[in-house]
């Protein structure tokens, strides 16, 4: 059974599985002061980021309306069910807008078959679920399958941030500069989570140093997990592959994952993570 996949500008999609399904992206909106500009179609990442060297504030995003989900619906044959996973709820409203444009199309075309899924996570979590969404359409799964599959996956995800600056969320006014200059001083580093209820980020630790941070970032994933062999973990990087690759090298080498995803974050999630920002994805066990 064909299903079309979508999903939102909240997602950063490794090219890998980009290309390895054919997933329809309703863009997010920038805005640095006056200029909107369109995620992943009217600004590429290297733009954004030379725009966020140049730029003394941070740029603020917009969720895409209610119509632009509307138009994207409309793309796809009638005949085609979709399965829209949303940006979570705790960050955009986003989600809402989805189920308001399917909501409309319905009204039109009450035959349609559209799930809107709140995934509670962004970035490479969104990735993670596409992925999973991936193997289950190659074991043929159907629409209905799919949907309680992935539904059931959501509180499942566990998505984990480390910072390497606090720099963007002092710009945007998330710490306060006070906080900001302290922990700046006494190289302080932040762990952040997508928490489980609504999927709102929320510090979790703060470690002195780059070099334990990253080593508490590792060793948190076997707080999740215990079972790797037949888990995929997704990671995204703003601004800093080498970094990203060394990392994810080591968290390898400590659990071995059956495969992993690699790719740069989107404007969205490097608007507060600031460069060599990570962030990782992964299924805990089932309790």
């Amino acid at each position: 059974m064909n299903i079309q996949l979508m999903t939102d500008g909240g997602a950063d999609i490794p090219k890998r599985l980009d290309e390895a399904l054919d997933i329809i992206v309703v863009p997010l909106y920038l805005h640095f002061k006056d200029e909107q500009y369109k995620t992943g179609v009217t600004i590429d990442l290297e733009t954004f980021n030379k725009k966020m060297r140049e730029s003394e504030e941070l740029p603020r995003s917009s969720a895409p309306s209610p119509n632009d989900f509307y138009e994207a619906y409309k793309q796809v044959d009638p005949n085609t069910p979709i399965i829209m996973l949303s940006l979570t709820k705790g960050l955009s409203v986003t989600y809402e807008n989805a189920v308001l444009a399917k909501t409309m199309l319905l009204e039109e075309e009450p035959d349609r078959k559209i799930e809107v899924i709140n995934t509670k996570t962004a970035s490479c979590g969104i990735a993670l679920l596409l992925h999973e969404a991936k193997v289950k359409l190659e074991e043929n799964y159907s629409y209905d399958q799919l949907v309680n599959h992935l539904n059931g996956l959501i509180d499942d995800t566990t998505t984990l941030f480390v910072l390497k600056t606090l720099e963007n969320l002092v710009r945007g006014g998330r710490l306060d500069k006070v906080k900001g200059t302290i922990a700046k001083t006494l190289n302080i580093k932040l762990l952040m989570k997508a928490s489980e209820d609504e999927g709102n980020i929320e510090v979790t630790e703060k470690v002195r140093g780059d070099k334990k941070s990253i080593r508490r970032f590792i060793e948190q994933i076997g707080e999740y997990t215990k079972d790797f062999e037949d888990k995929v973990i997704s990671m995204t990087h703003c601004n800093a592959e080498e970094r990203a690759n060394k990392v994810l090298a080591e968290i390898r080498q400590k659990y071995p994952f059956k495969d992993a995803y690699l790719t740069e974050m989107g404007p969205l999630i490097s608007t507060y993570a600031g460069d060599g920002g990570l962030v990782i994805s992964f299924f805990k066990d089932n309790q």
